[in-house]
């Protein structure tokens, strides 16, 4: 696996990563406090995981004033959904093995 899908699968681990990144996905752009208010953790931490987020270009931020804004960049997702696609290709044979198999046992 190469450096940038490890860094993207890294960053959806987190339970918390996934949700804020959820969150921007459903509901569009947020700013940090809008974000807290929903997270059920502390704004330090919702910053930490909002930049891994932005390392695996998962989201970009965007100034205004003061004050910055989150969006969600789900084409980011397209190096998991090959990796996915890719390794889909495996289950159908397997499958189809595990119930010959089943079906020996079973006579």
């Amino acid at each position: 696996m190469d450096t940038a899908t490890d860094t993207l699968f890294r960053a959806l681990a987190d339970p918390t990563r996934r949700a804020v990144y959820e969150r921007l996905c459903r509901q569009g752009e947020q700013n940090v406090r809008a974000l807290t208010d929903q997270a059920g953790v502390s704004q330090p931490a919702v910053s930490k995981h909002l930049a891994i987020l932005k390392e695996a270009g998962l989201v970009t931020e965007r100034r205004a004033g003061r004050q910055t804004h989150y969006s969600a960049q789900p084409a980011a997702l397209n190096p998991l959904m090959d990796w996915l696609r890719y390794y889909s290709a495996f289950w159908p044979d397997r499958f189809d093995r595990l119930d010959d198999l089943l079906q020996r046992m079973d006579q």
